[in-house]
Order: structure tokens, then C-alpha cells, then sequence
């Protein structure tokens, strides 16, 4: 890593200094596999992180391909580069893993996916691109910079002009010129902060985090630690966030089967309901189908023992809601435990149709 990458690295780190360390719990890392993997943790990564420091499982996780996986995937729905749109090509599938390895940079690869066929076919045409560049990577609101837009269009088109400040002669320099630009790193840092915080950053931090990322945008990932770590993070960790219909489909098939869906079976359904205004019941219709395929062998049921029956329970309150039960719901599914012809299907219908299950 350059030295001014770890300089940066170190600034970030600095964040942290002094604040309390905090473990994790069940609800903290379903909450942070869902932002930053796409999906709850599995059953060995509860196992091996839970109690552990929030530091270090947010170190273990940003390091992993998968956490880079799922960033590339939020790129592309961001741009709506989906289905027919989709980047193909070795140099897209290299992605996660140069982001992973350091050996590239996000403002590189979001330049490389700008400069996609797929981006220019989704696209098409001066004004639809040169908007499209100007408010989606830079911020800017084409009715307020008219006057950008010309250039751009006319830059577009293979004319020179003078595009945000800097010379520019073709399609190419539009997006370089863009990417390089303050606008550009500071909708991109914003976006990614409401992303994975859930909130909106103050204009101070916002223009000190756009300062280091203009040096050296390696110092997104030790940003990205210093966000996870902050007391922005810990309380965005007390109130529950909507569960996107994407988020949803992949958490059901982790929570029930242990696997990711399929990818073609994850853009049907993602579909599907993204085509209502109203999921949820859709969404009820769905879990049912998918613990129902799953059978009854694939997850063990309930023990028989009162002490295994509670721990059991309690368990699976964690995994699926991220929380214990109240006293309430643990009196009502003990009891329904306690019933012989008590099945496990049954309590997954019940914790997958509450309310808190379309939250995290």
C-alpha cells in the first residue's frame, strides 16, 4: 500500500481512538451482514463473531471477496445496470477481487463500469448520458448547470469544451473528468454512508472525508471501518431498518436453507415484487413456498427437553428477528411447543411473517 494510503488509513483508524469497545451481539451482526454482505449470517459465522469486538468482525468482513461482491452488485443497481444491462467480460468478474487485494480502487472501478458498453447502451445518446453522468456521479442537477450539459453534450459528440473545470474531447474524458471531480467523491461518500448507516452525514464530516478520499480513494475502506465502528453506526443499531425486497429474498433463503438463492431465482422473485406496491403479502406467500420446499429433514425440529425447548427457542428468535423474545412471545411459542403434533414448519411461518422479520 502507498504511504499516503496508509497515512489516510491511519487517520481514519485515529476515528476510534478512545471509544468504548463494544461486542457483538445477534442482532448487531445480522444487521451488519445484511449491510455489508447482502444477506444474515450463516450459522458458523454466528458461532465465530458473535461476542467478539464490533473492530474486528468489521475488519474480518471488509477483507472478505463477499463484502466486495455485494458493493460491486449495489453499484450496478444503483446505475440500474440489471438483467440485459449487466457488465459482462473478464474485467467486471476481476471486480471483487482487486477491490478485495487493494489492487484497486473504488473510484476506478466505478470509472471502469462507467465506461461499460452496457453503461452507454443504458444510456443512450449526448443528452441521456452526459444527464446521467452529471446527476448519478457527480450530484448535479442538470436544470441548475444548463450550461454544463451543452458542453458536455457537445464534448459527448467529440467537440472540445471546457467540461466542470477541465478540458474535455470525447466520451472518455467526460466520465474521467467526473470521476476525478470533488462532486463526484462527495455523492459517492454520501451515498455510501446512508447506505450502510442508514442516515445522513453532517456536512462537516462529510467534507473532511471527501478531503482524504480526493488524496487517495484507498482510504475508503479504512473510512468504511471507521463508519462501522462509530457511535452513528452503534445507534443506527438500536432503531430497525426496512428490509428491501432484494435484502428479503436473500435473507429467507439463508435463514430456511442455509444458501444464497440462485441468481436467476433471486431476480425473478426480487422482481416479482418489486412490481408491488404492496409486498408483503406476496412476501408471506413466498416464505411459506420456500420452508415448504426446504422439508422438514433439511432443519432439524424443536427438542422434546424444556430446557433444550427454551434454548432452542431463543435461538431462533436471534437468528431470524436478531432479538430475544418478550416474555409475551416466548409464553405464547412455548406453548405451542408444548402441543406433540407441534411442528417445525410452523414456527417458521410465525417468525417469518412477524413485522420485525421484514426489519433489521
Amino acid at each position: 500500500m502507498a504511504a499516503s494510503a496508509r497515512s489516510t488509513q491511519t487517520q481514519a483508524e485515529q476515528q476510534t481512538v478512545g471509544a468504548p469497545a463494544w461486542p457483538v451481539t445477534a442482532g448487531s451482526l445480522r444487521a451488519l451482514g445484511l449491510d455489508l454482505m447482502g444477506r444474515p449470517p450463516l450459522a458458523q459465522e454466528r458461532a465465530r463473531w458473535i461476542g467478539r469486538s464490533m473492530d474486528a468482525v468489521v475488519q474480518d468482513l471488509l477483507a472478505s471477496p463477499e463484502f466486495w461482491s455485494h458493493w460491486y452488485e449495489e453499484q450496478l443497481y444503483y446505475f440500474l445496470l440489471i438483467d440485459n444491462f449487466r457488465p459482462v467480460g473478464d474485467s467486471f468478474d476481476r471486480l471483487p477481487g482487486e477491490l478485495a487485494s487493494g489492487a484497486l480502487d473504488v473510484r476506478t472501478a466505478i470509472h471502469r463500469i462507467a465506461l461499460s458498453p452496457s453503461f452507454d447502451l443504458r444510456n443512450p445518446g449526448a443528452d441521456t448520458f452526459v444527464t446521467v453522468v452529471m446527476e448519478q456521479l457527480a450530484g448535479l442537477e442538470v436544470q441548475k448547470h444548463a450550461g454544463e450539459l451543452e458542453v458536455g453534450k457537445r464534448v459527448y459528440d467529440g467537440s472540445t469544451g471546457l467540461f466542470l473545470g477541465t478540458t474535455a474531447a470525447s466520451q472518455s474524458d467526460l466520465v474521467k473528468v467526473v470521476i476525478r471531480h470533488k462532486h463526484f467523491a462527495s455523492t459517492y461518500l454520501a451515498r455510501e454512508y446512508e447506505r450502510v448507516v442508514h442516515a445522513a452525514p453532517s456536512k462537516s464530516e462529510l467534507a473532511q472525508w471527501v478531503q482524504a478520499f480526493q488524496r487517495d480513494p484507498l482510504s475508503y475502506k479504512a473510512q468504511l471501518q471507521a463508519w462501522l465502528v462509530s457511535p452513528g453506526y452503534r445507534a443506527r443499531l438500536q432503531r430497525r431498518v426496512a428490509l428491501s425486497n432484494r435484502l428479503f429474498v436473500r435473507a429467507l433463503f439463508v435463514d430456511v436453507r442455509g444458501a444464497l438463492p440462485a441468481q436467476e431465482e433471486e431476480r425473478r422473485i426480487g422482481t416479482a415484487l418489486d412490481g408491488l406496491a404492496d409486498p408483503l403479502p406476496l412476501r408471506s406467500v413466498l416464505a411459506r413456498m420456500v420452508v415448504d420446499a426446504t422439508g422438514e429433514d433439511a432443519r432439524p425440529g424443536p427438542p422434546t427437553g424444556q430446557k433444550e425447548r427454551e434454548a432452542w427457542l431463543r435461538n431462533q428468535f436471534l437468528q431470524f428477528l436478531g432479538r430475544e423474545p418478550s416474555a409475551g412471545e416466548f409464553e405464547a411459542f412455548l406453548g405451542a411447543l408444548a402441543d406433540p403434533n407441534a411442528r417445525r414448519e410452523t414456527m417458521d411461518y410465525a417468525l417469518l411473517s412477524h413485522p420485525d422479520y421484514h426489519t433489521y
